[in-house]
């Protein structure tokens, strides 16, 4: 039998797979941290809830007049301050989203980083079953070799049995 060269053993010669969350956590700077922190609050039916709250109660006392009228209807100062609100929060909820898009590609990245270990470690097995495949059928033919063998030398040495 001639001998059957087996793939070498396979190495794992890659770094360790990433977490994305925290490669990004790696990154982020007070700022971002800061931006996302705002927009988990202002995206929340707690925030809304407590605003809507909020302003129900400034039109209320507006205009019942229990206390001093400090903004009259059409409320100036309410909008101007959601307005102000709006100004300063809309560019933080994009820096957010940005950052998340950012963190998206990172994701994708090491995904396809994992993808292409998989598909050398894959290609690894399948050398590995294709040789032990060849060393199978190699022997499958040497044992039938074996048989023919085994019953040409009993019916040689048995000829009434023919």
């Amino acid at each position: 039998m001639r001998r059957q060269p087996f793939p070498p053993p396979y190495r794992h010669e890659h770094g360790p797979v990433k977490n994305a969350n925290e490669v990004v956590k790696e990154q982020l700077t007070f700022g971002q941290k800061a931006s996302d922190w705002i927009a988990d609050k202002v995206g929340s039916w707690q925030f809304i809830i407590s605003q809507s709250a909020i302003l129900t109660i400034w039109a209320i006392l507006n205009v019942t007049a229990w206390m001093q009228h400090w903004d009259p209807y059409p409320f100036i100062l309410m909008n101007l301050v959601l307005s102000l609100q709006a100004a300063y929060t809309a560019p933080m909820i994009m820096m957010s989203q940005n950052r998340k898009a950012d963190r998206d590609r990172i994701e994708a990245h090491i995904d396809y980083e994992v993808n292409l270990k998989a598909e050398i470690e894959i290609k690894a097995i399948l050398e590995n079953l294709e040789a032990q495949n060849i060393v199978i059928a190699e022997l499958h033919r040497m044992v039938e070799e074996l048989r023919n063998d085994k019953v040409s030398v009993a019916s040689d040495a048995n000829p009434d049995h023919s």
